[in-house]
């Protein structure tokens, strides 16, 4: 049988041609090499090797052989070389699914970080709702998502990462009923600009309404947290978003916040993992930083 020092000891034996030679570059004894080679050849039923006086040369055969032990060594190095710079994160990538808004207003000062700590590292991003970015964390699409909890679901863990605070908001249209106080059927009669069916935040605010006997029909659905503020603004009616989306807009007098009887209570954002997935070296020192951000 055939192993990996035999291949090792013809090559030197090869380059160098000389068992002696072999020996000392190999940190072992000339009769080990000579051994060695011995046993590859009748392995093989041929000759590697002419023995001549001052040393060995390669058979028509051996030179054939050689070609295919130089590019596998050559492999094989470079293959150590790549897991080596994987460890030392010079190399390497990371998945993450999110929301475009948890993307944006969450992620993206989480990566500026790690992306100026570690350059080449790949950053692939996917986003969607929730529950579709769950089920690609459980098909192993991506090795970890920033969600909205709670998620319940054996497969995966989800970790607090923080906490957002919702609220409606509108544009100069309405700024005239900012100042009162709004009663949940008040609200349900203005005109709603709300994510689209499906969504954790959609379902989130539907719960809210139904437990106060209420059932609301949007004018306006929509994926984007983005496209909603900006309807907003428009005059279009009142987007539901988390406060800190919209924080600058509301000091700029761009857009103005409803004072709600009894607000939904504030949201809970997660990082997700699958249970039993081995994350990989990059991916762990990202998730690191983002548990970094529950000790702040």
């Amino acid at each position: 049988m055939f192993n990996l020092e035999w291949y090792r000891i013809f090559l030197h034996t090869a380059r160098s041609g000389n068992f002696t030679k072999a020996a000392q570059q190999l940190h072992v004894t000339q009769p080990s090499v000579s051994y060695a080679i011995k046993q590859m050849e009748e392995t093989l039923g041929l000759k590697l090797f002419h023995r001549l006086s001052k040393g060995v040369e390669m058979t028509e055969e051996g030179r054939a052989l050689l070609q295919y032990v130089e590019q596998s060594f050559a492999l094989l190095d470079a293959a150590e070389k790549h897991v080596l710079d994987l460890k030392q994160l010079t190399e390497g990538e990371i998945r993450i699914g999110a929301s475009d808004s948890l993307i944006k207003h969450l992620l993206l000062p989480q990566l500026n970080l790690f992306h100026g700590e570690y350059p080449n590292i790949r950053i692939r991003l996917t986003h969607g709702k929730t529950p579709d970015i769950t089920q690609r964390l459980k098909d192993g699409l991506i090795d970890c998502a920033i969600v909205h909890m709670p998620i319940h679901d054996p497969q995966v863990t989800v970790q607090k990462l923080a906490m957002l605070e919702d609220c409606f908001v509108v544009g100069e249209v309405y700024r005239g009923i900012a100042g009162a106080r709004l009663s949940a059927n008040e609200l349900a009669e203005l005109p709603l600009l709300l994510h689209t069916p499906g969504s954790s935040t959609r379902e989130f605010i539907e719960q809210w309404f139904a437990v106060k006997g209420l059932s609301i029909k949007p004018d306006i659905e929509l994926g984007s947290v983005d496209l909603l503020v900006e309807f907003a603004k428009q005059g279009y009616g009142a987007a539901f978003t988390s406060r800190s989306f919209v924080e600058q807009d509301l000091l700029d007098g761009k857009l103005f916040e409803l004072r709600i009887e009894d607000m939904p209570p504030p949201r809970s954002i997660g990082l997700a993992v699958r249970r039993d997935m081995q994350l990989s070296i990059a991916t762990e020192r990202f998730v690191r930083l983002l548990q970094a951000m529950t000790e702040r």
